[in-house]
């Protein structure tokens, strides 16, 4: 059965990575899996046949045959729970990888996302100033222990996993704010991430499908 995923019409940031497709097409890469991108424009994201796939109206969305999921942490378990390459075959190392998935989006990505609410969304109220720092401390403290437990290892875990691809798919949003180059380990797990061909693939298909002209009506 075919794979569709659903991506923003045009990405905020431009096709650079940083929208949760990305991580998406990239497990797909990893997969060898083929599969087509149905852009979804900011209103059409909230309007009822959207929300029938996505109840909180964002992206992606998966659809395979009947199956239609949302969360794309949810997605890249599924990707990775059907194909080889992404989760390892050894019962304990699998759940280990498991939990650093979960571990980058409920430990990790959360002060991250603040981060970016706090310089853009809230950057005009009174209080953003005083706030900023808290947050960025946030930041570096979750950094600092996933650096530490990282040390000088390749991967989170042995071999290469869903769970660094998740956990390097979060790190990329630290990039623009610049914490990342102040945990040089965590940059060179980031770097080889972003390494690897099929998030090449991944990158550069996003990036085309937000640089394309659009098709006229």
């Amino acid at each position: 059965m075919s794979i569709t995923i659903t991506a923003f019409e045009r990405s905020p940031d431009g096709g650079m990575g940083l929208a949760r497709d990305t991580r998406v097409r990239w497990a797909l890469e990893e997969a060898g899996l083929p599969y087509e991108v149905r852009p979804v424009s900011f209103s059409a994201m909230k309007e009822p046949a959207h929300l029938a796939a996505h109840p909180f109206g964002q992206i992606p969305t998966y659809e395979e045959g009947d199956l239609v999921l949302f969360e794309s942490g949810a997605i890249i378990f599924h990707i990775a729970s059907h194909c080889a390459g992404l989760l390892p075959d050894n019962p304990g190392a699998r759940a280990r990888a498991i939990a650093w998935m979960f571990a980058a989006l409920n430990s990790v990505e959360p002060p991250i996302l603040d981060l970016s609410i706090a310089k853009i969304t809230e950057r005009d109220y009174p209080w953003a100033k005083d706030r900023l720092p808290v947050v960025v401390d946030r930041v570096r403290q979750r950094l600092g222990q996933l650096a530490a437990r990282l040390g000088d290892a390749e991967w989170l875990d042995g071999a290469f996993s869903a769970g660094d691809l998740v956990m390097v798919s979060v790190l990329l949003r630290t990039k623009p704010s610049g914490i990342l180059n102040e945990f040089p380990t965590l940059a060179a797990y980031v770097a080889r991430g972003e390494a690897r061909p099929a998030y090449k693939r991944a990158f550069a298909a996003q990036l085309a499908f937000n640089t394309a002209k659009p098709v006229a009506g």
